[in-house]
């Protein structure tokens, strides 16, 4: 971070990000994808895979998604689905006014149904594109507010400051989930489900509509937000999650990669990747 943006963050809120992905021990390519954008009335920047800025005069978005599709479909599905959001959702900035529910609600739901069109358009275009689904899981950072649409089985996580007790605010688009959610089952009965991997709901494919689910939580320095996709929830319960967060960082490691190499340890039969904003 600059030394301007270091003002302009005094007495305000940064956020710390780092990001990591990893095909797995058996896959032998790479269906997932994730984005960090920051982006205000002037324009959009691409972030790296690990960084720091104010949140003074701009917002951010983060997101992940994993492909599915024959050949090297779901790699396309994925890059597009994320590359969508640089198009699409920085036209959504609003300030100085303040965001609404309803607002921010409407423009997560338009941005994941153009990402939903986009990919069945080039699905049924494209021979080599047929079928190609992602899910889609995404954070809007504003200024103490965070943002989040969800579509499919990758997953928006919550750790609050001072806090042991991670929360997941997306909802798994599959029918384990489901049941989970009634208490039909238990949490290492779905890990273990036969069908834990079939989604209900997901972007492109053979739907013909999709609405995401949509909401917010307000953010405080401390908090954590964890994006993921499904890969890396295979070998590690919730637990495992907040010791790996909470762990300090030294060196080259942090939270992102501690979250990943610690999954394809323990598990690491599909693509793993995690997408870590803690705010400061």
């Amino acid at each position: 971070m600059s030394k301007t943006e270091l003002k302009r963050a005094a007495g305000g809120h940064s956020l710390h990000w780092h990001g990591l992905t990893d095909a797995g021990r058996v896959r032998p390519n790479n269906e997932d994808a994730f984005l960090g954008l920051k982006f205000d009335a002037t324009g959009v920047q691409h972030l790296g895979k690990v960084g720091e800025a104010a949140t003074e005069l701009a917002d951010f978005a983060f997101a992940v998604s994993d492909g599915m599709g024959g050949a090297l479909a779901g790699e396309y599905a994925s890059r597009i689905t994320v590359d969508k959001i640089t198009t699409l959702l920085p036209h959504s900035f609003q300030r100085p006014a303040r965001q609404t529910e309803a607002a921010a609600g409407h423009t997560l739901t338009k941005l994941f149904r153009e990402v939903h069109r986009a990919l069945k358009y080039l699905g049924d275009c494209y021979e080599e594109c047929a079928g190609m689904e992602a899910t889609l899981s995404l954070c809007w950072f504003t200024p103490g507010r965070v943002w989040f649409g969800h579509v499919g089985d990758s997953r928006i996580y919550y750790l609050p400051a001072g806090s042991g007790t991670i929360r997941q605010l997306s909802l798994d688009d599959t029918h384990v989930g489901w049941l989970l959610r009634q208490g039909q089952i238990n949490d290492r009965e779905a890990r273990t489900h036969p069908r834990r991997n079939v989604l209900q709901k997901a972007l492109g494919g053979g739907n013909q509509f999709v609405d995401p689910q949509v909401g917010s939580v307000p953010c405080e320095p401390g908090d954590q937000f964890l994006l993921c996709t499904d890969g890396l929830v295979e070998g590690l319960y919730d637990h495992s999650l907040v010791d790996l967060l909470r762990a300090p960082s030294a060196g080259g490691d942090n939270s992102a990669r501690r979250l990943v190499e610690a999954s394809i340890a323990r598990d690491g039969r599909d693509n793993v990747t995690a997408l870590v904003i803690e705010v400061r």
